[in-house]
């Protein structure tokens, strides 16, 4: 069966004899994915104190994580192109769990990095393999609420994963998270081998197959949209903690309440928005997109006051993930042979938002402004990730009208 140009396969051959165990290996992956990415965070001083360097350069840890994902995304999903997908996802989660390994035994900051940096290289892959497998366990007509119940595991893992993992880490020492999360991976990599089908790889795909999706100008416009409409986000989400100290008037203790709040919005926007994909794509990205424009356009006047910071938050949290299944679905629809490699792209472009919005708040703070602006930068990112989405979209139907009117 094929729609827009992608094969869904929904033939016995193919389809897990159980779709929502499957879902739920794949989701697994995903929350432990999550929480190793976002503890680093909280137990900065810990990791500085345990390999003696100062705060700032423990920051680095992050960032060499972050470089792992825009690294490994295309570069594993392209050279795997000829390798069964589940015998990838199984790979890939088996380098997850020894940079896990690595990072919790890691002596000093060489060997720490060199870890993290191992351990985010299968992280875009990993989601992005794993939304084609999902897509192509379910009926057409489902493939972007499939999308979303893999998702789902890292707004999940903001809000247990990640206060979990950091209490073990503040009590136990800053390595006990990074074990945990490694048996989270194994339990991943037995679950996958048991209940994901393997998924046959046709004679047709290869690396050159996966790279044509870079020659389709829709497939650059969909990650244009992820990398822009996402960083309105980020530059509002990467001040949450003094934004809501000095505007909202919450105590430091407290700001893991809202951060909580900000994961609850994720969750029922990732699954809501796999329900909206489903029953009309690209009505679903405008609408999530206008919404996100909406939030973070009043969100300076809401966080003016504690009830209307956590409802911003949540608003934000909820509508920026509904964005999250329409954009993958959307990339696996218009890379037709290079869904992989495309919808890995989509987390390494994810970053780039990540840094784009940092930067641009900072800007904005840097000039003097105070910290209800960040989120009006971020309104005007996602007035043009929406002119994006609808030219992407006006150029779907450019050839449907030439074609009537040759007719």
């Amino acid at each position: 069966m094929r729609q827009s140009g992608v094969t869904t396969s929904v033939t016995p051959d193919t389809r897990s004899r159980h779709v929502g165990l499957a879902l739920l290996a794949l989701a697994t992956g995903g929350f432990a994915i999550g929480t190793t990415e976002f503890v680093t965070m909280g137990l900065l001083p810990q990791i500085a104190d345990g390999v003696d360097i100062s705060i700032p350069t423990a920051g680095h840890v992050i960032s060499a994580y972050a470089v792992g994902v825009v690294v490994g995304a295309p570069l594993i999903a392209a050279l795997g192109a000829r390798t069964g997908r589940k015998r990838l996802l199984l790979g890939l989660m088996a380098v997850f769990v020894l940079g896990n390994l690595l990072s919790a035994v890691a002596g000093n900051y060489e060997l720490l990095m060199a870890a993290r940096f191992l351990t985010g290289l299968p992280h875009g892959a990993f989601f992005g393999i794993g939304a084609v497998v999902g897509a192509s366990l379910v009926a057409a007509n489902r493939r972007a609420w499939a999308v979303s119940m893999i998702m789902v595991g890292l707004p999940i893992a903001n809000i247990v994963g990640v206060p979990a993992s950091t209490l073990l880490g503040q009590r136990f020492g800053w390595q006990m998270p990074f074990l945990l999360v490694g048996v989270l991976g194994t339990l991943t990599l037995v679950a996958v081998w048991f209940w994901v089908a393997p998924q046959p790889v046709g004679s047709e795909v290869n690396v050159r197959s996966e790279l044509s999706a870079l020659a389709r100008p829709q497939v650059w416009m969909a990650l244009l949209v992820g990398m822009v409409g996402f960083g309105g986000m980020f530059a509002t989400y990467t001040f949450i903690t003094p934004t809501m100290t000095e505007l909202a008037g919450f105590s430091e203790g407290a700001v893991t309440i809202v951060l909580a709040v900000y994961g609850v919005g994720m969750t029922g926007g990732t699954l809501v928005g796999g329900r909206l994909a489903d029953r009309a794509l690209m009505p679903s990205l405008y609408g999530g997109l206008v919404a996100v424009t909406i939030v973070l356009g009043t969100f300076g006047w809401l966080a003016q006051s504690k009830p209307g910071a956590l409802l911003g938050v949540f608003a934000m949290g909820f509508s920026a993930s509904i964005l999250i299944p329409a954009l993958q679905t959307r990339l696996m629809d218009v890379a037709h042979e290079g869904q992989s490699l495309a919808a890995s792209l989509n987390h390494s472009t994810l970053n780039v938002a990540n840094a784009l919005g940092a930067w641009l708040g900072s800007v904005v703070l840097s000039a003097g402004y105070g910290y209800e602006w960040p989120s009006r930068v971020g309104a005007v990112l996602a007035v043009a990730g929406l002119a994006l989405a609808i030219v992407s979209g006006a150029m779907d139907r450019r050839p449907a009208k030439v074609a009537g009117a040759a007719s």
